[in-house]
C-alpha cells in the first residue's frame, strides 16, 4: 500500500493506477459529502466526478502544507456549493427579526444521533442545508460563509438561526412531541 504522499507525486505525473487509488480511498466518504448539500444522489454523483476531475487537474496546486484531505474536501465543499448556484434558487432570504426571535436554548436536538440528524438535515431547504452544513458541520465561520455564497453575514447568521428553528420542527414532528416534551434549558 503506498502511502499518500506517493500517491499524491504519481497523481501530479497524470498516473491513472494512483488517480483510482485515490479514488478508491476517498469516493465513499466525498460522496456523503456532495449529499450533505446536494438531496439528489444522481447529481451529488456529478459533483463527486466533477470534484475529482477538479482535484487531479489542481493537484499540483496542493504544496503539502496541512492536510491533504482537508484541501480534497474543501474542492468537494466548493464543487457542491457551485452546483447548487448553478442549479438552484438558495432562497437565501434576511428576515432578521423573525430569526433572532426564535429561541436557541438547548433541546432535544442535542440527544439525537449523528444519522438522524444529517437526514433531518436533508430535510431542510437548500439555503438553510447549505448555511447549516457550512457552518455546524465544515466548521466555516460566518465571514467565511458569507463570503463564498456572496450573501451578508447577517443573511447567514439568520438562515443558521432558521435552520436549527426547523431541525427542532421536524424533529418534533418526527418524535410527535409538543413543547412540553422537549427540554428547554
Amino acid at each position: 500500500m503506498r502511502t499518500d504522499i506517493q500517491i499524491i507525486e504519481r497523481c501530479k505525473k497524470n498516473d491513472r493506477k494512483a488517480q483510482q487509488a485515490l479514488y478508491d480511498k476517498y469516493a465513499a466518504l466525498f460522496f456523503g459529502i456532495c449529499l450533505r448539500y446536494i438531496s439528489d444522489r444522481a447529481e451529488a454523483e456529478d459533483v463527486l466526478v466533477e470534484s475529482f476531475y477538479k482535484i487531479f487537474s489542481k493537484i499540483s496546486q496542493y504544496t503539502g502544507k496541512g492536510s491533504f484531505e482537508g484541501w480534497m474536501r474543501r474542492v468537494v465543499v466548493n464543487e457542491s456549493l457551485m452546483s447548487i448556484r448553478k442549479r438552484k434558487n438558495l432562497n437565501l432570504h434576511v428576515d432578521i427579526e423573525k430569526a433572532y426571535t426564535v429561541q436557541s436554548d438547548a433541546t432535544a436536538l442535542t440527544d439525537i444521533g449523528y444519522r438522524e440528524i444529517l437526514d433531518l438535515v436533508a430535510e431542510l431547504p437548500t439555503g438553510y442545508r447549505t448555511i447549516f452544513n457550512l457552518y455546524v458541520i465544515e466548521g466555516y465561520k460566518h465571514r467565511e460563509i458569507a463570503e463564498q455564497l456572496e450573501i451578508s453575514i447577517n443573511t447567514s447568521k439568520s438562515q443558521l438561526i432558521l435552520a436549527k428553528k426547523r431541525l427542532r420542527e421536524l424533529y418534533k414532528k418526527k418524535h410527535q412531541l409538543t413543547d412540553k416534551n422537549v427540554y428547554r434549558g
